[in-house]
């Protein structure tokens, strides 16, 4: 059965940085090819590219992850209905336990909440808030099967991409439309510390010697490869609506491009947009091409990692999709100078703004819609 399935590529520098930290603040790496690579938790991505969606789509195609659900239902039960403000926790557990949410009990006066991130859409919040105000003016309690139903519909863009796992009531489930891979560097890397001091505003004798403070930070530079896949069919059955799934693959192509965890961020002013982006739309099944840099990438005196990058994916991508008989229906790239200039081989090249359009444009056939 054809499929339509979108893989994103990615090939970023960011200079000195520290943008994911563990659990001891050092930079997160991982060992790929026998050598240490930098490393960006998909996680840390993924949040980022949520963020950025908040600039790119309307607040009721969003969602909200929170442990503080009920606090969220009990300020919309307050604003549809001002005179069930003083029961608007009450009711907001209520609506919760009836859509199959275990609440913990309140302590100290505090509102009932579950004990764990709740991902709902900021529409299945004001259905929920709804349903409560309309069960509180009849006296009744909530219908369960009604609470279900609206907590299970209405599904924001980031729910439909990134998923949603409730234990409580796996039936309310949403199975994720995009894959995020961990970006790893092309190369090896190495930890570096930068000593730093401060100096107190409030010294003013000059006899006093010696810093206010004193410490550490950690960071590495480097080349990234990044990779996200986005199920275009699995979308749109979440979301429901041709129009919707293109503007969701719209959406997520600029924000996976452009945005970028903040780690540090303030430290280091790192933020860079890629050098190079490689769009490629397939019918068969996902394709990681990480492969490519198995290999670590060794810099060259006159040309940096880009190029050599840059090389390296275009030769890895042309072996697989002829070795394995899997050239892509669709291919587009976007690149910064000469240095990424072989991926222009291998996709059409473009400008960002012409890729995400062309991509938008081709989702929408192929899901049966107009162009």
């Amino acid at each position: 059965m054809s499929r339509t399935i979108i893989d994103v590529h990615i090939l970023q520098t960011v200079p000195p940085s520290n943008l994911n930290r563990d659990d001891t603040g050092s930079p997160k790496t991982a060992i790929y090819g026998g050598v240490r690579r930098a490393r960006v938790s998909s996680q840390a991505w993924k949040r980022a590219v949520r963020l950025s969606f908040k600039d790119l789509l309307a607040k009721e195609e969003l969602g909200e992850r929170t442990k503080r659900v009920g606090d969220a239902i009990a300020a919309l039960i307050s604003e549809q209905a001002p005179d069930l403000a003083d029961q608007a926790p009450s009711l907001a557990a209520g609506v919760l336990k009836a859509a199959g949410i275990v609440m913990k009990e309140p302590k100290g006066g505090a509102a009932a909440e579950p004990g764990y991130l709740l991902f709902l859409s900021h529409r299945q919040q004001e259905n929920l808030a709804q349903v409560a105000v309309e069960a509180a003016r009849a006296g009744t309690n909530p219908d369960g099967k009604l609470a279900k139903a609206l907590a299970n519909r209405d599904h924001s863009v980031d729910i439909a991409m990134f998923g949603r796992m409730v234990a409580d009531a796996s039936d309310i489930n949403v199975d994720a439309a995009v894959q995020v891979a961990h970006a790893i560097s092309v190369h090896a890397v190495d930890t570096e510390f930068d000593y730093f001091t401060a100096v107190d505003d409030r010294k003013h004798d000059a006899q006093q010697t010696g810093a206010g403070m004193i410490g550490t930070v950690e960071f590495n530079s480097s080349t990234l490869y990044r990779y996200a896949t986005i199920d275009v069919d699995r979308l749109q059955d979440t979301l429901g609506n041709v129009e919707a799934a293109r503007k969701a693959v719209e959406a997520f192509l600029t924000a996976f491009a452009t945005s970028m965890p903040t780690g540090k961020q303030n430290t280091f002013a790192n933020r860079t947009l890629p050098d190079a982006v490689m769009v490629r739309l397939r019918q068969t099944q996902p394709i990681n091409l990480v492969g490519a840099f198995e290999s670590p990438v060794r810099a060259r005196e006159a040309t940096g990692r880009i190029k050599e990058a840059a090389d390296a994916l275009a030769q890895h991508t042309q072996e697989v999709e002829q070795a394995y008989g899997q050239p892509p229906v669709e291919a587009w790239v976007t690149h910064v100078g000469e240095r990424a200039q072989a991926l222009a081989t291998v996709g059409k090249s473009v400008t960002f703004p012409e890729l995400v359009a062309a991509v938008g444009s081709q989702v929408a056939i192929r899901l049966g819609g107009s162009a």
